[in-house]
């Protein structure tokens, strides 16, 4: 097979603000494979807080291009690279020309018997209260949302302000490490008046065994704390909850290996994504079927999106075949719209 990498930038609609960096728009490396009839294609971003760059996954693929010629599996991959955003975009980009060679859409290899819509949490960046209120108002149709904290002392009203907007909404919490457990258990009565169903990666992933003892009626959910399989069993048993992210562990086949491993843990499972297009949601929205929670807004925050891209409809997504995974009957070609 012959690869094909390149760098891509896309503009979000407005800055998004996390602990510790605001996103003004996010770069993202596109793989293709080609076979001379089939093409697949996987979109990786990387994972910014263990220091990688598109530059750098640009450069992993690119030094594949002669292992790829002399042929390759997905099962191979796992052992050439580590897991991260390059294995991630290849591991995705051979899923996705299976799909076509075989004649069988990835959903249908992933062990899906029919692929069907999920609810997804639409993400509010860390912004002033007022503006968190009118954001939860302009996001209608949401049915869950999911809001950012910083640990900077106005968590407790931009919590009031999206609750008192959209009383009816599931509310997840994402601290991004941003909180001591001081601080997380000053905030904790005000996200159980508040009814926050979820709270995602309070405190440094270094920090966790600050969480061993602490009681927390909120379920708390490991993100930056949980890279991939191998890093499950050293969680602290404060978490519930892992949250699965492709460009963290690799791809689509360890992702799906760790859905197993955590449900045999008796944990539940979550899919997120480190922002990206719709083909960097397609193989994650897989994984989502097997998920208690999905987190996939990525292009909603985007200012454009692939075509075809995910439909996003009355609070949830759904990725057809034509957009990713599909066999060549059912594939359309991608517009690049940034």
């Amino acid at each position: 097979m012959e690869i094909d990498v390149l760098i891509e930038t896309w503009p979000l609609i407005r800055p998004f603000r996390i602990t510790g960096h605001v996103y003004e728009d996010i770069e993202v490396v596109v793989v293709m494979l080609r076979d001379g009839e089939h093409v697949g294609r996987g979109e990786a971003a990387g994972v910014d807080y263990l220091g990688e760059t598109p530059r750098q996954i640009f450069e992993q693929v690119a030094a594949l291009r002669e292992t790829f010629a002399r042929g390759i599996d997905r099962t191979a991959l796992q052992s050439i690279l580590p897991p991260g955003g390059a294995r991630n975009a290849l591991d995705c980009a051979l899923w996705d020309i299976e799909s076509s060679q075989k004649g069988f859409p990835a959903w249908h290899r992933a062990g899906v018997e029919t692929p069907l819509p999920r609810i997804t949490t639409w993400t509010i960046g860390a912004e002033a209260p007022d503006a968190v209120h009118e954001r939860a108002q302009s996001y209608a149709d949401a049915l869950a949302l999911k809001l950012k904290l910083t640990g900077d002392g106005l968590d407790a009203e931009r919590i009031r302000a999206l609750r008192s907007a959209r009383p009816d909404v599931w509310l997840g919490v994402d601290g991004n490490q941003g909180f001591s457990r001081a601080s997380l258990e000053a905030l904790m009565p005000v996200l159980v008046e508040q009814r926050v169903a979820l709270f995602e990666q309070p405190l440094p992933m270094t920090c966790d065994q600050d969480l061993d003892t602490l009681y927390s009626p909120i379920p708390l959910a490991a993100d930056e704390s949980v890279q991939d399989l191998s890093s499950i069993e050293r969680l602290s048993p404060a978490y519930s909850i892992i949250n699965i992210k492709l460009d963290k562990c690799g791809g689509l086949t360890e992702a799906l290996a760790m859905v197993e491993a955590t449900r045999a843990r008796g944990m539940g499972v979550m899919v997120g994504n480190m922002l990206g297009t719709s083909l960097a949601m397609a193989p994650a929205f897989i994984v989502g079927q097997f998920c208690d929670v999905v987190d996939l807004d990525g292009p909603v925050l985007l200012r454009n999106d692939r075509a075809p891209g995910a439909v996003f409809d009355k609070g949830t997504i759904f990725c057809p075949d034509g957009l990713w995974g599909g066999t060549q009957m059912a594939r359309q070609p991608l517009d690049h719209h940034n």
